[in-house]
């Protein structure tokens, strides 16, 4: 009998010990509870109590006031590589109106409201999809090698990290200033939690390198009026002239995703907010207008590089417009990533994603979501990221920004992927020692 037939059945084996409706019913479990970036040591602590049950060694590891990852091992005989499942475990949103709305409509949004409800096959609520489905087939996945009794040569720790979010702390919020940007997985590694390689289980297909995220703040400045005085009193109105350079940025952001587009990526750049006067007296014409705004970054493209491209396109849009007054500057700088994509791990998540899918695996490109597969990877872990399938009908929010359903079929999928992945890496040395001639 074959390797590949071997793991197959090993992985069906193991597989039968949990199954699409536990696996639907541990993602509601994480999403009634609430883990905002920043405040995700609640759910860190239950999930570990859920690990620890299952027969993992697991801990909860402090982070930050507020913030603790959940850690949980799968101890193997030795010998072997070992392996670590990541994901994270903090939501980009509260799903709370004072923090959320009239920025989201949460009425209108119940997959943005950290409650879950389940319809027939599908979980609903906030992070149901990203990030706590696809944590949750990690902690299933090491979980069902337990059940089954399987003990790899190496161990699989899983890590389900606080701060992954592409977030500063948010305000009256947990933790410190820097409470997202993957800071509970830079945590986890400096405290000495590592692998031989990763898988990150996060939306996509197999991938092995994502986009980085720099973060530029444009001011716009004019000068101070009043709606009272304005014609007959020198004034700039700083929001008009922001108008013009938010246009001009986004004319910009698809030639700066053709000029960086390389590999599996094509990072592109998007307005997040804009800031200026007061909401309580907008009789007054404030001098300064913020804008806010994310640039993603190709691997091959470092946050220097992208500082310099960002500041010939402003060059040029004072060259249109030498009127307005613009100044900026780099808040952020997280360099994009890439693994070769010979290294075992890639061709073991690839394989393992063929068998839960049934079919041959062909990259897609044009990426540009980031995960802290940026941060494994500038460890100098070998990772690989892959997701789950889309779900076999649309759901209610499908189509639209979303994170907050899943699909049992598509949770079991990756489930199935990451048991295949994990016994195809960790026995893989066994079989190549055995072609050698060096086991018996």
């Amino acid at each position: 009998m074959s390797d590949a037939v071997n793991l197959a059945e090993m992985t069906e084996r193991v597989w039968a010990t949990v199954g699409e409706d536990e696996l639907l019913h541990l993602t509601a479990r994480m999403v009634d509870i609430p883990s905002p970036t920043g405040e995700e040591e609640a759910l860190a602590r239950d999930v570990v109590g859920y690990m620890t049950a299952e027969g993992l060694e697991a801990r909860a590891q402090p982070v930050a006031p507020g913030q603790a990852n959940a850690i949980g091992v799968r101890r193997g005989r030795g010998g072997g590589r070992d392996l670590l499942f990541y994901a994270p475990l903090d939501t980009a949103f509260a799903g709370r109106p004072d923090e959320d709305e009239p920025w989201i409509d949460l009425a209108a949004r119940p997959d943005q409201v950290a409650k879950a409800v389940i319809e027939g096959p599908v979980v609903r609520g906030l992070g149901a999809h990203n990030p706590k489905g696809h944590g949750a087939c990690a902690v299933m996945a090491a979980v069902a090698l337990a059940r089954a009794g399987i003990e790899l040569p190496g161990d699989i720790t899983v890590a389900l990290c606080a701060g992954g979010m592409p977030t500063d702390a948010r305000p009256g919020g947990a933790g410190g200033q820097n409470a997202g940007h993957g800071a509970g997985c830079t945590y986890l590694l400096e405290h000495g939690c590592t692998a031989d390689a990763a898988i990150v289980a996060k939306p996509g297909g197999v991938s092995w390198e994502e986009v980085g995220v720099c973060w530029f703040r444009v001011t716009v400045r004019g000068l101070l009026g009043y709606a009272g005085t304005r014609h007959v009193m020198e004034h700039r109105n700083p929001i008009v002239d922001a108008a013009t350079v938010i246009q001009e940025l986004e004319q910009w952001f698809p030639e700066y995703a053709r000029r960086n587009a390389s590999g599996l990526v094509s990072p592109q750049g998007s307005i997040g907010a804009v800031r200026a006067g007061w909401p309580n007296k907008p009789t007054f014409i404030p001098e300064v207008c913020e804008i806010d705004l994310d640039l993603r970054a190709s691997p091959r493209t470092p946050p220097l590089e992208v500082r310099r491209q960002f500041a010939a396109a402003i060059e040029e849009i004072r060259g249109r417009h030498p009127d307005i007054s613009v100044d900026w500057q780099m808040r952020l700088a997280v360099p994009g990533s890439h693994t070769e994509p010979g290294e075992p791990v890639i061709a073991s998540a690839t394989r393992g994603w063929e068998f839960a899918n049934a079919r041959t695996y062909s990259a897609g490109t044009g990426g540009s979501g980031a995960t802290e597969a940026n941060v494994l990877r500038l460890w100098g872990l070998p990772t690989a990221r892959v997701g789950m399938p889309p779900p076999p009908a649309p759901m209610r929010f499908s189509g639209r920004f979303s994170m907050g359903e899943a699909h049992n079929r598509s949770l079991g999928v990756l489930t199935r992927t990451l048991i295949f992945a994990a016994l195809d890496f960790c026995l893989s040395e066994q079989r190549e020692g055995r072609e050698m001639g060096g086991l018996s």
